[in-house]
């Protein structure tokens, strides 16, 4: 009989770096937002405007630039199969937007451009291919949020009554697309950072309405909540630290365990420093969290309370395909890397 092979047993077995196996992405722009979709789908995106898709596991990755959107940094990228996929541009005022296609990157949509000179929209999530959240930088003293229900044709703001008031100097981080993420029954989360500490913004209707805890992660310009992933109604992970202070252990990892009521440090961190990305692999017999950063990954079996370093190859996000063990990392220099598979049990 063949087992199960957990990541815990495999990445071991393979060494360090070897747990990456690089693949050609024919660009050389930073790349910063991945969604797999299956273990042959997966799109990934980047700075001047580009995108890029493979539907053969990563053997051939096609690339291309948004028409109108040559200038603009698609932080984020949310894909449902390989003709679906939403961007996200970052950036103050209308360099802000989400593009949406539906033909596989032939064409695009422009769905949203922010009117809003103060705002610069940092990430968005999805709960299904039709309703979708994303936040903004504070305006007004508060986070903007926007909404979708029709699958973009409209993005309407939630009303500002429903957001607590901001901290001093607070924002969101755009470095991998994955500070906010979305759960079943209308969840949503979402992490910050500043001067005054980093909290989580949480919301159990999609969005309308939230509350606010704080963290344990130490405050900063800098500094705070990058990336936020939830296992379930209750378990959650934060990943983040100081971007200018890359091999800075400290404030890199915390857990919750009541829905992000509260929030701790994990009891045995990530050694490699400033965290950008986490994401969930789902085996059969396990479910393991990557984390990587600039200079190196590290992976969890226990829900981010304990972490092991998985090599010193940086990447900015990654992505896992949903119930499956096949994703990617991507990075500088239009890197793309997928991640190691674990092969399903059988008799």
């Amino acid at each position: 009989m063949l087992k199960t092979i957990t990541l815990a047993l495999l990445f071991p077995l393979l060494g360090a770096d070897a747990a990456w196996a690089p693949q050609s992405s024919g660009v050389s722009v930073r790349l910063r937002g991945v969604s797999a979709v299956s273990g042959s789908v997966a799109w990934a995106s980047g700075e001047r405007g580009t995108f890029l898709r493979t539907v053969d596991g990563g053997r051939t990755w096609q690339s291309g630039v948004v028409p109108g959107a040559e200038e603009l940094d698609f932080r984020d990228v949310d894909a449902f199969d390989a003709e679906t996929a939403y961007l996200l541009a970052i950036g103050p005022g209308d360099k802000s937007r989400i593009y949406k296609t539906t033909d596989g990157g032939r064409r695009w949509e422009l769905q949203f451009t922010n009117n809003r000179p103060e705002a610069f929209f940092d990430s968005m999530a999805f709960w299904d291919r039709d309703r979708g959240v994303a936040v903004s930088d504070p305006v007004g003293g508060r986070f903007l949020v926007i909404r979708t229900v029709d699958g973009g044709r409209t993005w309407k703001e939630t009303a500002a009554a429903g957001m607590p008031p901001a901290l001093e100097g607070e924002g969101a981080f755009a470095a991998s697309g994955t500070c906010i993420t979305v759960g079943p029954g209308g969840r949503a989360w979402f992490g910050t950072g500043g001067p005054g500490g980093a909290r989580v913004f949480s919301s159990t209707d999609g969005g309308l309405n939230w509350r606010v805890s704080r963290t344990p992660f130490a405050g900063g310009k800098a500094a705070g909540v990058f990336s936020i992933l939830f296992l379930d109604a209750r378990r959650g992970v934060l990943v983040g630290g100081d971007y200018t202070k890359e091999a800075e252990a400290r404030d890199n990892v915390a857990v919750t365990s009541d829905g992000g009521r509260t929030w701790r440090r994990a009891r045995v961190r990530p050694p490699g420093g400033y965290r950008s990305c986490v994401a969930r692999i789902d085996a059969k017999r396990a479910t393991v969290l990557v984390a990587v950063g600039p200079n190196g990954a590290d992976y969890s079996t226990d829900a981010g309370d304990t972490w092991r370093a998985l090599g010193s190859e940086g990447f900015h996000s990654l992505s896992f395909a949903r119930g499956q063990a096949a994703g990617w990392a991507v990075g500088e220099r239009g890197r793309v890397a997928r991640g190691p598979e674990i092969p399903p049990a059988s008799r």
